[in-house]
């Protein structure tokens, strides 16, 4: 059993990991807070571009009104925007999104190249020796759309340029404090498709019948709208990425905090019981002490 000066450095160590947990569950708890604000504040411009976007494509040939709009025929080579974190003690955080990338990307049909948002994610493609043609790491704590704008400005160029035929993007869709789940879908080209006679689009709420007047003229509009809401929608999905992150690690560190308290408990309990066996023995070898000294006096 160990003595009871290790019990005390065991327990002030549990103590000391305790204050870090508690401390990065607190400043978790409030950077969600505000990573969800940032969300819900983007949501009004990006829903407003997707109605205009859906106005316009409703038009007769709207395939052919722009590059980011037409589906290659034949897919040569897909690029992914893999979305993570960079830094652990976020739980599965990070390895739910890489291992549900990998599960869709391993067998595919044709080379796949990544772009890596977080180190986290960079380093597990390279150990898995996954071809990352760039990498995007240490971003603010709270990003703005300039912050991130290089990202999807580097997806358009790779398919403009034809060096990728598809683009996808793999993020983690915030869902609750507890629910965070991982999302693969298509960026570009942007799909737009029709069920049942109403046009469909990725965060629309409701299809519009709006009448828009365009100044100067559609095709201006139509190539401003669709490069800044591919940004847009690259931004989004990074922010909701952050949301999970910061709520996965805030219940993560909530997890740990509480295990912590409860071992310390338990070493608390070992503690008392091995300082009171050790005053026992004390006790004992007092008592021992006396007693062979008096029938020592008894015997003089």
């Amino acid at each position: 059993m160990p003595s009871a000066r290790e019990m005390r450095l065991r327990i002030r160590s549990v103590k000391n990991i305790s204050q870090v947990t508690k401390a990065l569950e607190t400043v978790s708890a409030s950077k969600v807070r505000r990573v969800i604000q940032a969300v819900m504040a983007s949501r009004p411009y990006a829903e407003k571009s997707w109605k205009v976007l859906l106005h316009l494509a409703r038009q007769p040939g709207h395939e052919s009104l722009h590059p980011l709009l037409n589906e290659r025929e034949e897919i040569k080579s897909v690029l992914v925007i893999l979305v993570s974190g960079d830094r652990g003690l976020a739980g599965a955080y990070n390895m739910n999104i890489v291992r549900a990338t990998l599960q869709q990307f391993n067998d595919f049909p044709c080379p796949v190249e990544y772009i890596t948002v977080g180190r986290k994610g960079r380093d597990m493609l390279l150990r898995r020796r996954k071809k990352v043609i760039a990498e995007f790491s240490s971003l603010p704590a709270m990003p703005s759309f300039m912050d991130v704008s290089p990202i999807g400005r580097m997806a358009i160029e790779e398919f403009t340029s034809g060096r990728a035929d598809q683009v996808y993007l793999a993020y983690t869709n915030f869902k609750s404090m507890v629910v965070q789940e991982p999302v693969i879908r298509k960026l570009l080209p942007l799909e737009i498709s029709h069920n049942e006679g109403k046009l469909t689009a990725h965060n629309v709420t409701h299809t519009t019948h709006s009448v828009f007047t365009y100044e100067p003229d559609q095709n201006e509009i139509l190539n401003q709208i669709i490069l800044r809401f591919t940004g847009v929608q690259v931004y989004q999905d990074i922010l909701e990425s952050l949301a999970s992150e910061h709520a996965a690690r805030m219940v993560a560190m909530r997890h740990a905090t509480d295990n912590a308290m409860d071992l310390l408990s338990g070493l608390q309990l070992d503690y008392n019981k091995a300082r009171q066996q050790a005053i026992t023995n004390d006790m004992l070898d007092i008592a021992g002490g006396a007693e062979a000294l008096a029938k020592a006096t008894r015997q003089g």
